[in-house]
């Protein structure tokens, strides 16, 4: 999704005109009981915030294509661990949250969605033996991602950036990049791309950044909340080893539908997260 400063969600505090449907939804979202709305635009008419989340309107588009593609690049490894944080009080860099939330194109939160970070050090290195700097989770009930971490170094060749591979339950997986406002190597990095920008505030010693995501997806209303469970799903065509409420390891083997398996991805199994659905986690043999 095109960065929040640039969006035209945000094209009334910068003094244009109005506010998008996705802000008035994660307004919904995270506000509190009897709190203000903004006057929205006509597509998304003014209405008191309630504890739920707002009706679509029939027609629900901001004028945000998904997400767009970017190169995975050469130092994507597999199997990252499951965490929202990245950096330790004592990792060397300036502390970084990036926050926000993947949503699909019927402008409802994707709950569940994977999110699959990995970036360079404070000095521009990536941790190719380990797992430094790489690390999964999965958006809440609300589509929310809240990532730890510290902002990463540069290296030549390249401006600033973050990799992610996002995927919503179901769906093919989104591999990208998020990038920096004002970084002077923005205009001779070749790949990078302003609709990738992220909104960046400094707060104290660190920076906090937001983005949300935008998937070629339609998401489910309401849209569930993947839970383990214990319950063993029965693959289809008969049998199979992989069992949902399962903690895998990367390397893991399984057989689903007469088809073997490999993990990719550290996890535990949900239901509706079987192997052919979920290819960020599972390589088939």
């Amino acid at each position: 999704m095109d960065a929040e400063n640039t969006r035209p969600e945000n094209a009334e505090e910068n003094g244009g005109g109005g506010i998008s449907r996705k802000t008035l939804l994660k307004a919904a979202l995270v506000a509190v009981p009897a709190a203000p709305l903004l006057v929205g635009r006509a597509t998304a008419p003014a209405s008191a915030v309630t504890d739920g989340p707002l009706p679509l309107t029939p027609a629900c588009d901001d004028g945000d294509a998904p997400t767009i593609e970017q190169i995975e690049g050469p130092y994507f490894k597999p199997g990252s661990p499951l965490r929202t944080s990245l950096a330790g009080p004592g990792t060397p860099g300036v502390p970084l949250t990036v926050s926000g939330y993947v949503f699909g194109r019927s402008c409802r939160p994707i709950a569940g969605a994977l999110l699959d970070f990995w970036q360079a050090d404070n000095n521009g290195a990536y941790d190719n033996t380990g797992y430094t700097f790489r690390g999964h989770q999965f958006s809440d009930a609300q589509g929310a991602f809240r990532l730890t971490t510290i902002v990463p170094g540069l290296y030549p060749g390249r401006t600033r950036h973050i990799h992610v591979k996002v995927q919503a339950p179901n769906g093919p997986v989104l591999t990208t990049q998020l990038y920096f406002p004002g970084e002077p190597r923005n205009n001779t990095d070749t790949i990078y791309n302003p609709a990738l920008l992220m909104t960046v505030r400094t707060v104290g010693s660190g920076r906090e950044a937001t983005f949300d995501f935008v998937l070629n997806v339609n998401a489910p209303n309401p849209s569930p909340t993947p839970t383990p469970t214990s319950t063993i799903t029965p693959p289809p065509n008969g049998g199979g080893t992989w069992q949902a409420g399962t903690n895998y390891r990367a390397g893991d083997q399984v057989t689903y539908g007469g088809v073997t398996y490999r993990c990719i991805q550290a996890h535990t199994a949900y239901a509706g997260w079987e192997p052919p659905n979920v290819p960020a986690l599972w390589q088939r043999v």
